[in-house]
């Protein structure tokens, strides 16, 4: 049983500690980078070099979060039961949920803005819609990727209490 509990922390770790790499250091420096490199354009192209990282990690968080379910199923069939199963398991379905509807119902719409404002949003006035929706869409998209971090440091910490 240890090992499997060392697995789900493995997978936690990839899934948490790449979200954390993404928004923690990736991100500030992909736009550090890009912003020094070309003041015009730089932040424009960061958000898009960095969007796409992002939704390349997307799939990879579906596929640990799939195999976080399984593991924890494992567990549960082999006994003994891991404590709070059900709410662990929920929090991985919620997890992945917040995951794919960020990446169908926000993102499409973000670069549905970017496309259509012709040049940087950032040089768009604050009173213009298109930067104000896409302001909000951005923060929405942020929060919910803190809302996926703080699960996953909650069933780290489940695991880490589970001594089963």
């Amino acid at each position: 049983m240890s090992v499997l509990r060392f697995v789900s922390l493995v997978i936690l770790a990839m899934w948490i500690g790449g979200l954390a790499v993404l928004g923690i250091v990736a991100a500030p420096s992909v736009f550090a980078v890009l912003e020094a490199h070309d003041p015009v354009g730089g932040r424009s192209l960061a958000g898009l070099v960095f969007g796409a990282v992002f939704q390349r990690f997307q799939p990879v968080m579906w596929i640990l979060g799939g195999l976080l379910i399984a593991v924890l199923a494992l567990r549960a069939a082999l006994g003994p039961r891991p404590k709070r199963l059900a709410v662990r398991m929920w929090t991985v379905v919620a997890m992945v949920a917040v995951s794919v509807g960020t990446t169908l119902l926000i993102v499409p719409r973000i670069d549905r803005i970017r496309s259509a404002t012709p040049g940087p949003i950032a040089s768009l006035a604050d009173t213009d819609s298109r930067k104000i929706e896409f302001n909000r869409l951005h923060g929405l998209s942020n929060g919910l990727m803190l809302l996926i971090l703080a699960g996953g440091l909650g069933l780290m910490w489940f695991e880490v209490r589970d001594t089963q």
